[in-house]
């Protein structure tokens, strides 16, 4: 269980009023514990809707009883506690109970009696990690490709269905209905909360190297709220590609994706100011780098590398990653490298997004006049019409031609784009300067 002495602390605060402080300290709770709850409660249920159900009935419960009672010394504990009872509740009220439900309720009436120590186990499994265990079973094939990442986000990287539909630049009822009908479809094909088997896990294996992609990218640059990155959501990531490492310990690209990963996580402390405030990679303290995280991407990357002929998406991506990383200053930057690797990945995984970042590097490698012309090309493209980077590229590429005044038209509209405070200041700082 991780230490909450940060939220009692928030919780305490005498700057912050009674139920307010109490409410704000709910949300971080909710925040860190959230994928281990449903997590827990999916291995006890055997469904994981119902354990979603289950661990928001929880939530509910701490918002009626904390302002009065104060948060407890182990939230996570509480609510997992306050989930069980509901669970426990939910079996005995159907009439339909069969021997295994009442097996199960059995169960879980013991955990119960076994006090927090137990708890705590139920969260933290060993190997066979919950949260793995978890985004397989989102990630079955009874789901569609999008139905998988979209549900495994929800449940496992406590991201909002705005935040989701952010990510997969989509609308957000499109990402509800996903959720909703991912659920069902789970139930209804009675899906086993269970690891695949061996021979099976690699049918599921790009979705899931998808959601954790995304749920690190999520926290690593955070697409909505007052913080730029969300350290957290980063080291969860991580962890899970490490889980996934060890028990697929074959595959090229989880080495790939684990390497992209730790050397962009090395970032972190770097990323921002004092007071929260975007740095830059060009503009960013090298010496803050992490090179403990960076020397195990680069071995990371070195084992994906001897596991195939050839380098997949991740790989390549942390080949690009590992580029910036051996560079001691910005001008040692390998542009031109980086560009090529860019081109590889262009031709085996295309997307708007790999094409903008394409732009980027070869407007770094071979001037500002040939990224935009690369830009131009993706104005017209319908899924970036509201992906605030693409007018935030192409006015950095303006202002380095001396189109000022141009370029301040984009650095606006990017800043309208962005949800992320954290970065509107500083696209609205660009766009004043």
């Amino acid at each position: 269980m991780r230490d909450q002495s940060h939220v009692r602390r928030l919780a305490r605060s005498p700057a912050v009023s009674g139920s307010d402080s109490t409410h704000r300290a709910i949300e971080a709770v909710w925040r860190i514990e959230s994928a281990r709850l449903i997590a827990g409660l999916a291995r006890m249920v055997r469904d994981v809707g119902l354990a979603e159900d289950l661990a928001q009935d929880a939530l509910l419960t701490a918002l009626e009883k904390w302002p009065e009672s104060g948060v407890p010394d182990n939230p996570g504990a509480w609510l997992m506690a306050t989930a069980k009872r509901r669970a426990i509740d939910n079996l005995r009220r159907n009439a339909l109970l069969d021997r295994k439900h009442v097996e199960v309720a059995h169960d879980l009436e013991s955990r119960q009696e076994s006090g927090v120590s137990a708890l705590e186990t139920a969260i933290d499994d060993d190997v066979g990690d919950d949260m793995l265990r978890l985004i397989f079973t989102s990630c079955h094939p009874v789901l569609s490709a999008e139905a998988r990442v979209a549900l495994t986000l929800r449940l496992l990287g406590g991201l909002t269905t705005d935040e989701i539909a952010r990510a997969f630049l989509v609308p957000e009822p499109t990402i509800a209905q996903r959720i909703v009908r991912a659920k069902r479809t789970l139930r209804e094909a009675r899906v086993q909360f269970e690891m695949p088997r061996p021979a099976d896990r690699p049918a599921r294996l790009s979705s899931v190297l998808e959601v954790i992609y995304l749920i690190f990218n999520e926290g690593y640059s955070a697409t909505a709220g007052e913080d730029w990155v969300r350290p957290a959501l980063c080291e969860d990531a991580l962890r899970l590609g490490r889980i996934l490492a060890a028990l697929m310990p074959d595959e090229s690209e989880v080495h790939g994706l684990v390497a992209l990963m730790a050397i962009q996580n090395s970032r972190l402390a770097a990323r921002v100011g004092p007071n929260g405030e975007p740095i830059l990679l060009l503009d960013q303290d090298r010496g803050r780098w992490d090179h403990v995280l960076i020397n195990h991407g680069l071995a990371a990357l070195e084992r994906a590398e001897r596991l195939a002929d050839t380098m997949g998406p991740y790989a390549l991506q942390a080949a690009i990653a590992a580029c910036h990383a051996r560079a001691h200053t910005a001008d040692e930057t390998d542009w031109q490298r980086i560009a090529a690797l860019y081109d590889a990945l262009a031709s085996l995984a295309p997307s708007p997004v790999v094409e903008l970042n394409r732009a980027v590097a070869v407007g770094m490698a071979f001037g500002p006049a040939a990224g935009l012309e690369l830009v131009d090309e993706l104005m017209s493209e319908p899924s970036l019409a509201h992906y605030h980077l693409l007018p935030s590229v192409r006015g950095d590429l303006l202002f380095k031609l001396g189109r000022v005044a141009e370029a301040r038209v984009e650095f606006q509209r990017a800043a309208s784009l962005t949800r992320n405070a954290r970065e509107r200041a500083l696209l609205l700082e660009r766009a004043a300067r």
